[in-house]
């Protein structure tokens, strides 16, 4: 048995969704280990459909333990909410199937507000974050300000902690126009919410070494891509956290030696919301008929995602950053019906050709994709559930995916159905 975690080796919207609900209902332990509610899953059982931002996608599975661990930033009020939501759609979460790590970080009300007014008066670039106070949040933990769950349980406790983060902020919205925080206002909230939010939360390092030594399999589940890690994206248009597979260890209080099998999830071609370099978007009628059949809105934001044919070199330089053992090929089918496909294999960067994207700003907005071109295929792969059934150019451009990004292929995702999925390597059994 091996204990799996999952990245998104794009920019995010690759269809983990899926996948971590197809891993989750043979894995004990289902742990998200970074980002916040701005993340998005869409999973899709028989006829219905879960749409998840904060929780981890493991809930909507019987039997199962659902962890929130230190490395996410909790928004409580939406969590709540979202708890409720799906509890409408038949699902029983307790605090026997939902842990939340007591170091969490807390998502407060003025983080958002902070997030959306530094976004709007940003003259020079926007960064396209989605308004919802997770990067505030990261900087206030960074910063040893921001209110954790476990000082829900102290009034004493958090009151001095409010007190440090208002002194912080306060400064900032008087240079930003806004005004002061409700202190009393802020602290009436968070003692309301607080039983709430304390019946979830556990000491989640020590459960999941006592999982682990246990032989339980052992889940991890990331948010967003490993382009938009705080260190190895396309910085500054990149997330608040870092995303690439090593969090999982700091993001949950567990050894990196837990870390078994890391499953990339890649989408047969790529896409990206909000702002940054893109060096194979399509802004043609084959960006557009990508959008339109891959249906490219997102989860969270309804925002349009920007779509280009599939980056080899970003995937391959992705594979490596994770240690990635695997990927989780989606959408393939998006891609029926085109007469000739495009891969990007390198840059041309200035005349200079390079087999990677390079770290400054300027220099990724430069760099001009160099395609290699393959064959389409006019047969249908959605649905295929063998190798069998897909047609010979379409396993002729998965194999060549493959020898690009110097990675295997170990699931083929060819619809949004769970079921819809080809399996080459176990990643439990690998």
């Amino acid at each position: 048995m091996a204990n799996v975690v999952v990245v998104g080796a794009q920019w995010g919207d690759e269809g983990k969704g899926k996948i971590v609900d197809w891993l989750s209902e043979r894995a004990d332990v289902i742990a998200r280990f970074q980002g916040g509610h701005n993340a998005g899953h869409t999973l899709v059982i028989g006829d219905e459909v879960y749409k998840l931002h904060a929780l981890p996608s493991g809930v909507v599975r019987a039997g199962k333990l659902s962890i929130i661990g230190n490395g996410v930033v909790l928004d409580p009020w939406h969590l709540l909410k979202e708890i409720e939501t799906i509890r409408s759609q038949g699902v029983e979460i307790t605090p026997e199937t939902l842990m939340i790590a007591e170091n969490t970080p807390l998502i407060l009300p003025f983080h958002g507000e902070l997030d959306r007014a530094r976004e709007n008066q940003n003259a020079v670039a926007k960064i396209g974050t989605t308004g919802r106070g997770i990067g505030p949040a990261y900087e206030d933990k960074v910063g040893r300000r921001v209110i954790r769950v476990a000082d829900l349980a102290d009034d004493k406790t958090l009151e001095q902690r409010v007190d440090r983060a208002l002194t912080h902020h306060n400064a900032l919205r008087k240079g930003l126009g806004l005004e002061e925080i409700d202190r009393a206002g802020l602290l009436d909230k968070l003692r309301a919410v607080a039983p709430e939010i304390l019946q979830y939360a556990g000491p989640v390092w020590k459960v999941m070494n006592e999982k682990r030594k246990a032989g339980k399999r052992i889940l991890f589940e990331g948010a967003q891509g490993a382009l938009l890690d705080i260190d190895f994206g396309t910085y500054p248009f990149v997330t608040s956290s870092n995303v690439i597979s090593g969090q999982a260890a700091t993001g949950t209080g567990i050894g990196p030696g837990a870390i078994e099998f890391v499953l990339g999830i890649v989408k047969a071609y790529t896409t990206r919301v909000g702002e940054g370099p893109f060096p194979t978007e399509l802004l043609d009628e084959d960006g557009q008929r990508l959008g339109e059949r891959g249906h490219e809105f997102g989860t969270t934001t309804g925002r349009k995602r920007r779509c280009g044919w599939f980056d080899a070199v970003l995937v391959r330089q992705t594979c490596a950053t994770s240690g990635v053992n695997g990927i989780a090929l989606t959408k393939l089918d998006v891609l029926d019906g085109f007469e000739t496909l495009k891969i990007c294999v390198g840059y041309d960067l200035d005349g200079t050709r390079l087999d990677y994207l390079p770290t400054a700003a300027d220099a990724q907005a430069r760099c001009v994709p160099i395609y290699e071109e393959m064959p389409g295929w006019s047969e249908s792969t959605e649905g295929a559930r063998s190798w069998a059934d897909l047609p010979a150019g379409a396993i002729k451009y998965v194999r060549r995916v493959e020898e690009l990004i110097d990675c295997p292929v170990a699931l083929l995702s060819t619809s949004p159905e769970r079921d819809d999925t080809i399996l080459v390597t176990d990643p439990f059994n690998d």
